[in-house]
């Protein structure tokens, strides 16, 4: 069955044409991977095919009564909506009676709750309201009162995610849905795609995402689409395939030319009287000798500084706020050449042991020495803060004038731009113009013209298409000074660390020797062992049941303080994971920060006795 058909789409980015006469269609069950470099229109389609934006010719047609969910780049939200009004502003039946049902809750409507009871039994609701629940746990959103306006880009997101995952929708069209998730969420989301009947389209850097989710690929390249059957290992060897057979089809068709424009220019006169067919066939044939590939390789090869015997070496270094502790003692010796992944939840500490790294925040206890020959290249996760009123070569030329490369000799700011694929064209334009993946491009950039020995990597592949990604795999393969990255890629962490530091929470740290991969076997067959060893603990000889009052069930006033303890709980939980935030940021002075301590041990007594009485309730509902 065809969902969607698109045909002849045609969209120009001022001058620029991204694609030309797009024509193709999603059948029911298809999951499709989209893939293109940065800039070459792939979040234009998406926002054509959703229909964001307006085709400039062509046709986009659904079919009848199929529902559509987008999950934007950028998701548009009422900033004025709390949490929860977000996730249930819904034309879903299902979402509208379990929305009427919790505020008949709240407000104790007694008249009201009787009736839309019978509702829920009718559209078989219960278990909806279930799904709700699990999808909003297992996405970290907790704080249902928080108001939109107030959330960071990735909570954002993960409300946007949850609203279109909770409405079910036919047809699931979804932009780098990876983004701001961690691993956790990123494989629960990954298995819950998998299972789901949902016909896909997406955009995603995540090749292990990618090959796990979808069935099919299409690149966009060259302003049209090329299809893929099959995994990511399959697409980039087809891709190969079908790059260089196009390559040897235009050498033929160029060569054949030359004998072709010899004989139109033979004798201009008897022009008129030549075969039509045969100048019909010059012309496709000079217009298939022009269409070679627009692909351009990125050759990272930028130089690095000399590094030293001594880099950083880390002695006793602890860090805390009030009880929560960042780092206990650690001591660690970076050596040249070692690549290093860091992996754990928020909170644990992280971000504060990067700013440590580069003094950008002082241990309370511990030193740390860093060798002389150390320039350490600092990829944050938020971007670099450029005027978006700014020029794209002025980003570069603002830095340095003169950028020295691999083989030692310099380049001006335009060359460099044009080694990172940025065209004579998009040299002028303006910063707010560009692609989120240019931006990203365009701040890996300034980062690395600096030449650093010491890179460090704060979700770097956030944005960037996967060509780039893959090249800048292959830059730190082969980088000699030391890496340090943190990342929700998995596959970018399996080809390139060495080992991992994992963050436990507490100060806790322990040094993996493996990629990400092999930590996460390991985890899993650890937490078989401990659920195996619960298992036997649990068999004992059966005692016999001891004569009790028959089983009550909770009453209207217990079901209702066992729903607000879960609203508090979350509430509380959100103002933790909030605080912990703030507290390892680096922004705050010593009064704040013992505040925020005293705040956050209060708040961890307040869950664990919250928690208690909803345990003794959810026994009685047992």
């Amino acid at each position: 069955m065809n969902y969607l058909s698109v045909e002849n789409l045609t969209h120009h980015w001022g001058d620029i044409q991204l694609f030309d006469n797009l024509t193709f269609g999603v059948s029911e069950g298809q999951k499709i991977g989209l893939i293109a470099r940065n800039g070459a229109g792939k979040t234009t389609l998406l926002n054509i095919l959703a229909g964001v934006l307006p085709n400039e010719s062509g046709q986009v047609t659904y079919r009848k009564g199929i529902s559509v969910g987008y999950l934007q780049q950028l998701p548009a939200l009422n900033p004025d909506h709390t949490v929860m009004e977000e996730i249930f502003a819904s034309d879903n039946p299902q979402v509208i009676a379990i929305r009427a049902y919790e505020k008949a809750l709240i407000d104790e409507n007694h008249d009201e709750l009787g009736d839309l009871i019978q509702e829920l039994d009718k559209l078989n609701a219960w278990d909806f309201e279930s799904k709700i629940k699990l999808i909003l746990s297992q996405l970290k959103i907790t704080n249902f009162d928080q108001q939109i306006g107030q959330l960071s880009g990735g909570q954002k997101k993960r409300v946007a995610l949850a609203n279109i995952l909770i409405n079910e929708p036919q047809f699931l069209i979804l932009d780098e849905p990876t983004n701001h998730l961690d691993l956790e969420m990123i494989e629960w989301l990954e298995a819950y795609l998998e299972r789901s009947r949902c016909t896909l389209m997406m955009v995603t850097h995540d090749r292990y995402f990618l090959d796990r989710v979808c069935n099919e690929i299409i690149e966009l390249a060259d302003q049209t689409l090329y299809p893929y059957k099959g995994n990511y290992a399959n697409f980039l060897e087809k891709r190969d395939e079908r790059i260089q057979t196009h390559s040897a089809q235009v050498d033929k068709a160029k060569n054949l030319l030359k004998k072709e424009q010899d004989w139109m220019n033979r004798m201009p006169q008897a022009r008129a009287t030549k075969a039509k067919y045969r100048i019909d066939a010059f012309y496709d044939l000079k217009k298939k000798a022009n269409s070679g590939t627009t692909e351009q390789s990125l050759n990272l090869d930028i130089q690095s500084a000399r590094l030293g015997k001594k880099i950083i070496e880390c002695h006793n270094v602890s860090k805390a706020y009030g009880d929560l502790k960042i780092l206990e003692d650690f001591s660690y010796k970076f050596a040249q050449g070692e690549k290093v992944g860091i992996i754990g939840k928020n909170g644990t500490g992280k971000t504060t042991f990067l700013n440590i790294l580069t003094s950008a925040m002082e241990p309370d206890s511990g030193y740390l020495e860093t060798g002389e020959t150390v320039v350490v290249g600092h990829y944050r996760q938020s971007g670099m803060d450029i005027d978006p009123s700014k020029r794209v070569l002025d980003v570069i030329s603002d830095i340095s004038e003169n950028i020295t490369v691999g083989s030692g000799s310099t380049m001006s700011p335009s060359a460099f731009l044009r080694y990172f694929l940025f065209p004579n064209e998009m040299h002028h334009v303006l910063v707010e113009k560009i692609s989120g993946g240019e931006k990203k491009r365009l701040y890996l950039m300034t980062v690395l013209m600096k030449n650093p020995n010491f890179l460090i990597l704060d979700e770097p592949t956030n944005d960037l298409d996967i060509f780039t990604l893959a090249l800048l795999e292959e830059y730190l393969l082969n980088f000699k000074g030391c890496v340090l990255i943190v990342s929700h890629d998995r596959y970018f962490m399996d080809r390139i660390v060495d080992h991992l530091f994992v963050f436990e929470g507490q100060g806790v740290i322990k040094d993996f020797p493996g990629n990400y991969s092999i930590y996460h076997d390991f985890k899993t067959e650890e937490e078989k062992e401990l659920r195996k060893l619960e298992k036997q603990a649990k068999k004992e000889p059966a005692k016999p049941i001891p004569t009790k009052e028959k089983a009550r069930k909770l009453s209207f006033k217990e079901k209702k303080e066992m729903e607000d303890l879960e609203k508090e709980i979350a509430k509380l939980n959100t103002e933790k994971e909030n605080i912990e935030n703030e507290m390892n940021s680096g922004t705050l002075d010593a009064e704040v920060l013992t505040d925020k301590a005293k705040r956050l041990s209060t708040i961890m007594e307040l869950v664990d006795e919250k928690e208690m009485r909803w345990l003794e309730l959810s026994e009685i509902e047992e």
